[in-house]
């Protein structure tokens, strides 16, 4: 099992799990986090972190697409391990539908 970020992270992309994380398996995107798959040791200290509820174990059904989405990403955009202030609006995003469809970016966010 390892844990992965799912559809409610875009545009969200709450920071307070990348800093609890003890061994960096996080990844930023332009508008989302990602989980490297084979960094991740399954400790689950970083789920209840999420404000969005957008971490979970890959082991939840339906879920593979996210893997899939997580291991890919991960390999492509720079590592975060600290917090920093995230925008006000992306507090609205929030629960939205359907936000890998209409908001998902494959570019790569700052890192560290």
């Amino acid at each position: 099992m390892t844990y992965i970020v799912v559809e409610n992270c875009i545009k969200c992309k709450y920071l307070d799990c990348v800093e609890v994380c003890p061994v960096d398996c996080f990844y930023e995107g332009e508008n989302m986090l990602v989980i490297h798959p084979d960094e991740c040791i399954d400790c689950g200290v970083c789920e209840p972190e999420c404000p969005a509820e957008a971490i979970k174990p890959d082991t939840e059904p339906g879920l593979e697409k996210w893997l899939e989405v997580n291991t890919e990403y991960a390999e492509k955009w720079p590592n975060i391990t600290q917090s920093r202030e995230i925008p006000e609006e992306n507090k609205k995003f929030d629960g939205e539908e359907n936000k890998f469809d209409k908001y998902f970016s494959t570019e790569p966010g700052e890192g560290d």
